[in-house]
């Protein structure tokens, strides 16, 4: 219990954090910020919106101009068992990335955050 209120408290002051340091997002010409776009439609992000390891890549995101779906497994129960029977266990940050006929399911912010940076910077 008491464990869950201070992972809770600390998840608040981290998500309030990242806001007020974000920093400006990425600029790219209309052309190019529309083709990051429709390769974003292949990807979403598996999150609980107050993990630390989901801010991180959360702020990655937004450094890259990235419009990622994010999709709330711990709320969403839809997302939680996608996440479960696909991905294989339900931990967050994952990334799903669908490449047509191929699916794959990337865990750890960084490995994430590196797979975003080679593919979008």
């Amino acid at each position: 219990m008491l464990i869950s209120i201070i992972r809770t408290g600390l998840g608040r002051i981290i998500a309030a954090l990242n806001i007020l340091t974000q920093g400006a997002a990425m600029k790219r010409t209309p052309e190019a910020q529309a083709k990051v776009n429709e390769a974003c439609n292949n990807l979403s992000l598996y999150q609980f919106q107050l993990c630390p390891f989901c801010v991180k890549v959360r702020r990655h995101m937004h450094k890259l101009n990235l419009p990622i779906e994010l999709r709330d497994a711990k709320n969403n129960e839809q997302f939680r068992s996608e996440l479960a029977e696909n991905g294989g266990h339900i931990k967050v940050p994952c990334l799903r990335i669908d490449e047509g006929d191929n699916v794959k399911w990337m865990y750890e912010s960084d490995d994430i955050i590196a797979y975003l940076q080679q593919r979008f910077s």
